[in-house]
């Protein structure tokens, strides 16, 4: 059988390294694309044998470079995304826009047989987001230059190296209080890494193209639910305070000052808007890849880091009191 190669832009994240181990265990060749080899470049080259796995360092927007590597793979998979700009070109509009309408170009030039694009879910809805706004223009140009092109728009994803129940939990370790944002009735769908990672190999295995594909985990759950779970299972009783809109736009213009902002004022935007699937496209369960990691089991095999004692806590989760 003749082994695909696959090209991977984005392969140093968590979604990235799980899917680099599932398609190289499954006879994938993988060429991994990073702009800063020295610091990523360790961690990418880890995740597989020697032999499955090439690193490229390159700017994404160096299309001469990137081009070259169009002639000699089957897949193209686009898993960059940003949540907030933070300048020298990392803006929405590079990032979600004008790069995937690259890639589609040179997929459709170089007669690539699938390409696979990371996109987000709710973004026809969260019409005043420039976030949603800048994937949603991304998917419109790739589906034009690409019509094969198989979209996927997850839900919130989690796992021990993301930036959502980590940061969660770490704040509610230091805060004595936390607020909710829009009384904390936001709803998610929040699906574990490793399900992602098992649509998106489905995908690929079974060739599926021209598909807009909703990917969701298998519980609805409001924001304030999550963080009364996380509570629970770090052990922390905490003030959940519902935040008047204009006090919650103050702290968002404070927070996105930081380096890494905990809050940016368009991702409060964002906040407005349920996570949960449209009823307008295919999810992953009508694919028949129904996600089957529940958020309270996963997140309790690595919330013990944010628990008094740590992993030598004596106290365990209940999940019958959340």
């Amino acid at each position: 059988m003749k082994v695909k190669n696959c090209l991977i832009f984005g392969g140093s994240g968590q979604i990235g390294r799980n899917l680099i181990r599932k398609l190289t265990k499954n006879n994938y060749k993988v060429t991994v694309v990073t702009r800063n080899f020295h610091q990523r470049g360790y961690v990418i080259k880890t995740q597989a044998n020697a032999g499955y796995i090439d690193i490229v360092e390159a700017n994404i927007f160096d299309e001469i470079k990137i081009r070259k590597l169009f002639s000699k793979t089957d897949i193209c998979i686009n898993l960059i995304g940003i949540l907030y700009e933070s300048g020298r070109g990392n803006t929405f509009k590079n990032i979600h826009a004008i790069f995937p309408s690259i890639l589609s170009k040179l997929c459709k030039e170089y007669k690539i047989k699938q390409f696979i694009h990371l996109s987000a879910l709710g973004i026809n809805d969260a019409i005043l987001s420039k976030y949603a706004k800048s994937k949603l223009e991304g998917e419109l140009d790739i589906q034009k230059n690409f019509p094969m092109a198989a979209i996927l728009r997850p839900s919130v994803v989690y796992s021990v190296d993301d930036n959502f129940t980590t940061n969660f939990m770490t704040l509610l370790n230091r805060l004595p209080f936390f607020p909710l944002y829009y009384n904390g009735n936001t709803k998610f769908t929040p699906i574990h890494c490793s399900d992602l990672t098992d649509i998106i190999y489905h995908v690929i295995s079974k060739n599926i193209n021209s598909k807009i594909i909703e990917c969701v985990g298998p519980d609805i759950i409001t924001l304030k639910e999550i963080l009364k779970k996380l509570l629970k299972l770090i052990n922390k009783n905490r003030l959940l305070i519902p935040l008047p809109f204009f006090m919650a736009n103050i702290s968002a213009k404070l927070f996105q000052l930081f380096p890494k902002p905990l809050l940016t004022v368009d991702q409060l935007t964002l906040l407005k808007y349920d996570n949960i699937p449209s009823n307008k496209y295919k999810t992953n369960f009508d694919l028949g890849v129904p996600s089957t990691r529940v958020f309270d089991q996963e997140v309790e095999k690595y919330c013990y880091m944010w628990r008094e004692g740590g992993q030598f806590s004596t106290k365990k989760y209940n999940p019958t009191n959340s």
